[in-house]
Order: C-alpha cells, then sequence, then structure tokens
C-alpha cells in the first residue's frame, strides 16, 4: 500500500486552518502530521479536514503552545504518546496504520537562546528531552516505524545557511547534534529525507525575522523525516515544498513529504 507522508510545524492550527487545507487540497497526502498546533484537541478544526476527506485524527494538544496531531484519510488507531523529560507538554503523538506502520510524530523543544544549561533551564529540558527518546529507543528497539516532527536540531553542515556561524546558535551546536545522532542511533533510524536528497544544501524553516526570507535564505532543516531499516528502502521521492513558506499568513517552517510503498 504506497502512501505519502508529510509533516509541518504549523505554529497554529487554527490561525492556518487555510493553508493545511491549501496543502491538502494541492499536495493530497494521505497523513499529514503536525506540530506546535497550540489548540487543545476538542478546539482543532477537524471538520474542514473532513470534508477533504481526512476523517482521522489521533492528537495531544493545549492552549496557547505545543501540541501535536496526526490527520489521516487512511484508516488509522492511536499507539500512544510519551511525555519525555516530564514536561507535561504535548509534544508526542503516535497512530498505527493498517498496515502495521506506526507513525511516531515529536515536537522537540526549542531549547531557548543560550546552549548552557546552567543559565537556560530550556536547553536542559531539550538535552533531557533527547535523552529519554534515544533511552527508549534503546529499551524498545523501533520496528516497522517512521518518526517524524520539527526535532528542532538541524543536524549536517548543508542543513544550515552558514555552519561556521551557527556552530554557537542553538539548533546547531555540537552538543544537540551529537544528542541527536545519539538518539537516531538508538533507534538505528534512517534520516529518510538525506537518503533521498544526500547532497547540497536543504532546509525546512526561515526566521520571521527577515524582510525576506526568500532572498535572504538563512535557512535551517529543523523538520525530519526517519524511517525503521526494515522500511526505509521503501520510502522515495522526498521534497520540502519550500513555497509554503510564502504562502499567506505562513508558518515559517515548510512541510516535508516522502512516499513509502509498503
Amino acid at each position: 500500500m504506497p502512501f505519502t507522508l508529510a509533516t509541518w510545524n504549523i505554529n497554529s492550527v487554527r490561525l492556518r486552518a487555510p493553508i493545511v487545507c491549501k496543502l491538502l487540497e494541492e499536495e493530497g497526502p494521505d497523513v499529514l502530521c503536525l506540530q506546535e498546533c497550540k489548540s487543545p484537541v476538542d478546539k482543532i478544526p477537524t471538520e474542514v479536514f473532513a470534508e477533504l476527506g481526512y476523517t482521522h485524527m489521533v492528537a495531544r494538544g493545549q492552549k496557547g503552545y505545543n501540541g501535536v496531531a496526526i490527520l489521516s484519510r487512511l484508516p488509522l488507531e492511536e499507539a500512544g504518546a510519551e511525555d519525555y523529560a516530564a514536561l507535561g507538554h504535548a509534544r508526542h503523538v503516535a497512530a498505527r496504520l493498517e498496515n502495521g506502520v506506526t507513525i511516531h510524530n515529536f515536537y522537540v523543544p526549542a531549547g531557548g537562546d543560550v546552549p548552557d544549561r546552567e543559565v537556560n533551564e530550556k536547553f536542559g529540558q531539550k538535552l533531557d528531552y533527547l535523552s529519554e527518546m534515544r533511552d527508549a529507543f534503546r529499551a524498545d528497539a523501533p520496528r516497522k516505524s517512521i518518526l517524524v516532527g520539527d526535532l528542532n536540531i538541524a543536524p549536517r553542515e548543508d542543513d544550515v545557511w552558514d555552519h561556521k556561524k551557527l556552530l554557537k546558535i542553538v539548533s546547531h551546536t555540537p552538543q544537540e547534534v551529537a544528542a541527536l545522532g545519539d538518539t537516531q542511533d538508538a533507534g538505528n533510524w534512517v534520516d529518510v529525507t538525506r537518503a533521498d536528497i544526500p547532497d547540497g544544501n536543504l532546509y525546512s524553516w526561515w526566521s520571521y525575522r527577515a524582510k525576506d526570507w526568500d532572498a535572504a535564505d538563512k535557512g535551517r532543516r529543523l523538520d525530519h523525516v526517519w524511517a525503521t531499516p526494515d522500511i526505509s528502502n521503501a520510502a522515495h521521492s522526498s521534497k520540502i515544498l519550500r513555497a509554503a513558506r510564502g504562502w499567506e499568513k505562513p508558518s515559517d517552517h515548510a512541510p516535508v513529504f516522502a512516499t513509502f510503498d509498503l
């Protein structure tokens, strides 16, 4: 059963429901994973998505911040949610498709502005969150699974607009990159996007602060699609829909896509 999956930090699903619908109409992914929904689950505008054929959803929500949701036109069942680092945040939800594939949707903490846990509690929370993800994958190795989301780390030198300038900037520090690598290795996760697009600069986020984000092109690849080795070879057609960053009232993230022939 081939299916296409997309992941997108939407930065308020209610405010940006029109561009979610635009994506669903124009791109038609079978499954759309959203992060930073900033909404209680019962306030997510499910009716407008259902009208487009996306009648299935699993989600965790909070008023005003965080929140993750998986919208699907394929039947799915909830497969749990974890509160890593005991933050009390809605940052993870999982769903299982009828073909047995489990999809994990993550929104890893951003980590604040200072890459030092001694003076910045949020940076410590980010590292702890990744450590607990790592330990969970070590304890229970994932199988037939896909992990997507805003992981808030751009790991490779060509995942940022300037590697040297960003080495001390949260999201690209060596400490974070190492923590993400340990987490990835713990589950033997394959970076599907980079398996498909191995070379060249690749970004999924551009700051709102840039007057002309497209011309400046100071991006980072913060959004990821990973898969376990037993299904990673079935993945193809990865892309980042850069154009969505320029849509009306956009998120500062662009959607990331992959198709799986399973």
